[in-house]
């Protein structure tokens, strides 16, 4: 079993397609293992999107993430990481596949609904980011 982060973003909680979202990876095969309501800093923002520093969208997604609550969740299954790339669909909403998350939430390359972890790697770096391993519900 893998465990892998998604942020349902700040435009799918205020559009009230939070719960849709989840039901959604649900649906999917995940199972939650954590998930927290938050309204993220500019400073814990600017932390957590880190990587993309240098990149000319960097002012405007912290902005965008720190606008209003966005959930963090916890997700776990086989092959989580891979599964839920594919579930999210193209981070361009306008190309991304129908049926997935991006496609049916998603407005705009920005403003598309969902982040999800990019790798394993990133994944266990950002699940600690949001919560701590004594947070995150084991499976039995």
């Amino acid at each position: 079993m893998e465990t892998t982060l998604a942020i349902v973003k700040p435009d799918a909680v205020a559009a009230g397609n939070a719960g849709k979202i989840l039901a959604h990876l649900e649906q999917e095969g995940f199972t939650l293992r954590a998930l927290r309501l938050v309204r993220l800093t500019r400073a814990q923002a600017e932390g957590f999107y880190a990587v993309h520093r240098e990149r000319p969208f960097f002012t405007s997604l912290v902005e965008f993430m720190t606008s209003g609550p966005c959930l963090p969740v916890a997700l776990e299954r086989e092959n989580a990481q891979a599964h839920l790339r594919d579930v999210m669909g193209a981070t361009d909403v306008a190309k991304a596949a129908p049926g997935t998350i991006r496609n049916l939430y998603g407005t705009s390359i920005e403003r598309n609904a969902i982040h999800g972890s990019d790798s394993l790697e990133n994944a266990a770096l950002e699940l600690a980011f949001f919560f701590p391993q004594t947070e995150r519900i084991a499976a039995r």
